[in-house]
């Protein structure tokens, strides 16, 4: 697992029960264990399988889970559909299918909106997952309170299930710690370089410049030192890439020792 060296404590989301994740009668391990990876990046950890077609443990699913082992370690198998949702308050059905049951049908983003919300009032919310080959039938997702799809392309919108289970993951992560991410640039450790320190740059790269006649014709050095200037300017830099600058320029002037001023 990657860790982050400094997590910005905004990206650990609050105190917020994640949805749980059901597969019915999912066929491949592999498919397991890179669904369990997915939910194990969001911050879910809950996955229910029913009926897996090659039987549980899996050590294909473990060695796909790319160490989400928490995630497999606590994993449920149940019989039915109706068993592994008995628990739950409210549950989305996944399909890339219309279907002649009326139900609400949600993006992934207002599914978000949802499951965060009942969450927060202590509800219990999972999304049921269908066979890799044909998904969910219609009594399953009968069995649902409402149904989600994801804005595919109408003519491929055949997803794998870890795609299909990261994309739900990620929405819900995206609502439940309001888009936080674990890390940022550190402004104290790379505070932005001071106007007056970019225009020594300025000044070093145009003198180093004019002593190897760079400015031809002369009356256009005013527009290309502007153009320069410009150049700099627009990439932000730090007050140590300003020193990393001016000692490149330094190098190239043939000195030994960077510039001070």
């Amino acid at each position: 697992m990657t860790r982050n060296a400094t997590i910005d404590p905004a990206a650990r989301v609050r105190d917020l029960p994640p949805p749980c994740i059901i597969l019915c009668e999912p066929q491949l391990g592999e498919n397991i264990g890179t669904a369990a990876r997915a939910m194990a990046n969001f911050g879910l950890r809950d996955l229910r399988l029913v009926n897996p077609r090659d039987g549980w443990p899996s050590e294909k699913a473990r060695a796909a889970a790319s160490r989400a082992d928490h995630v497999i370690e606590a994993v449920q198998v149940f019989d039915s559909v109706e068993a592994a949702i008995a628990d739950l308050g409210f549950v989305f059905a996944t399909t890339a299918r219309s279907r002649e049951i009326a139900k609400p049908v949600r993006g992934p983003d207002e599914a978000a909106v949802t499951t965060t919300r009942l969450g927060a009032s202590g509800t219990r919310t999972g999304y049921l997952f269908g066979r890799e080959r044909w998904g969910l039938n219609n009594d399953e997702v009968a069995l649902a309170d409402e149904i989600v799809t994801l804005p595919v392309d109408p003519d491929f919108a055949s997803l794998n299930i870890a795609q299909a289970v990261l994309v739900c993951a990620y929405e819900w992560r995206l609502k439940a710690n309001d888009g936080a991410l674990p890390f940022r640039l550190d402004e104290e450790q790379n505070p932005p370089a001071s106007k007056e320190d970019l225009v020594r740059l300025f000044e070093h790269l145009e003198g180093a410049l004019d002593a190897v006649n760079f400015f031809r014709p002369v009356e256009k050095r005013p527009s290309t030192v502007r153009n320069l200037r410009n150049i700099l300017q627009k990439a932000s830099l730090t007050d140590q890439e300003v020193k990393t600058l001016r000692g490149v320029v330094a190098a190239l002037e043939g000195r030994s020792t960077r510039p001070r001023g």
